[in-house]
C-alpha cells in the first residue's frame, strides 16, 4: 500500500536533510526518526523503517568515501567487530538499567565532547603519526564504546565515533568520517535485519524516502572530501548542541 501524500511531504525532506547531515558528521538519526514519528508512523515500526532509508543512504555516502580513499579497510575490521559486540553487551545493559540513568550520564558528557570539537587539534585535516598496533586498538575501544552506546540508546552514535577516532586514533577528519561510515553501516545493516525478522519495516515507505537519503549522503560525502574540517566541525557541534537539549529534555520528571 502506497504511503500518502503527507507522510511523505513530512518525512522525505527530513530524510534527505538527515542523511546529509549524517554523511558529514554522523546524528542524522535525530532528524530522521522524529519525521517518521511526526508523519504519524507508529514508533517500532518508524525505527525499523528509518534503518532502511537511512542504511540506503549511508551505502552510497561509504562508497564514495571509499572510493575518494577516505577508507581504510584494514583498519575497519577490527572496530566494525568491536562495534557489533559493543551493540550486543549495551542492548543487554538496556534491559537493566533505566534509560534515564544514561540520558543524565550524556548531558554531563556531551559538554565535554564540544569541548574536544573546538580544539582545533581533535579534527585536523591530516593524521597523526602513530603506532599503527596502538591505532587499532583506539579503533576498537572506540568501536566497542559507541557500539555499546547505540546498542543501549543511540542518538549521536556516529558523531561519538568520528570524534573517538580522530582524538584518541589520531586519525584527520576525513579518515575518521569515512572509518565512522564504515562501521556505522554495518552496525545498521545488522539492525534493519532485526527489525525486519520483526516484521517492523515498512518497505515502500522507506524505499521512496530513501531515495532522498541516497541524495543527501551523496551530497554530504562530496561536502566532506572537498572541505574537510570547515564543514565537519560546526555540523558536529549542531548535532552536539541538539542532542543535549533533546536529552536534558527527556531526562526532566514529567
Amino acid at each position: 500500500m502506497l504511503p500518502d501524500f503527507t507522510t511523505l511531504l513530512i518525512v522525505c525532506p527530513l530524510v534527505f536533510l538527515g542523511g546529509l547531515v549524517d554523511a558529514i558528521a554522523g546524528g542524522g538519526g535525530l532528524i530522521t526518526l522524529p519525521g517518521y514519528l511526526l508523519a504519524g508512523v507508529p514508533p517500532h515500526l518508524a525505527i525499523g523503517t528509518n534503518k532502511l532509508s537511512s542504511g540506503m543512504g549511508m551505502c552510497i555516502s561509504t562508497v564514495r568515501l571509499y572510493r575518494g580513499g577516505f577508507i581504510d579497510l584494514r583498519l575497519a575490521l577490527v572496530p566494525i567487530a568491536a562495534a557489533f559486540a559493543g551493540s550486543l553487551a549495551g542492548a543487554r545493559i538496556a534491559l537493566m538499567v533505566p534509560a534515564q540513568v544514561f540520558q543524565i550520564l550524556l548531558v554531563l558528557c556531551l559538554p565535554v565532547a564540544a569541548v574536544l570539537v573546538m580544539r582545533r587539534r581533535t579534527l585536523s585535516p591530516d593524521s597523526r603519526p602513530m603506532d599503527e598496533g596502538r591505532r587499532r586498538r583506539m579503533l576498537a575501544l572506540v568501536g566497542f564504546a559507541c557500539g555499546a552506546y547505540d546498542g543501549f540508546y543511540g542518538p549521536g552514535a556516529g558523531t561519538f565515533m568520528l570524534l573517538g577516532f580522530a582524538a584518541a586514533a589520531g586519525l584527520g577528519v576525513r579518515d575518521a568520517a569515512g572509518q565512522m561510515k564504515i562501521v556505522n553501516f554495518s552496525s545498521g545493516i545488522a539492525a534493519l535485519a532485526t527489525f525486519a525478522l520483526a516484521g517492523e519495516v515498512d518497505w515502500i515507505l522507506g524505499l521512496i524516502a530513501g531515495a532522498f537519503g541516497i541524495a543527501g549522503h551523496y551530497i554530504g560525502a562530496g561536502l566532506v572530501m572537498k572541505n574537510g574540517s570547515r564543514v565537519v566541525r560546526p555540523i558536529i557541534l549542531a548535532v552536539l548542541a541538539v542532542l543535549f537539549l533533546k536529552t536534558a529534555w527527556d531526562s526532566l520528571p514529567r
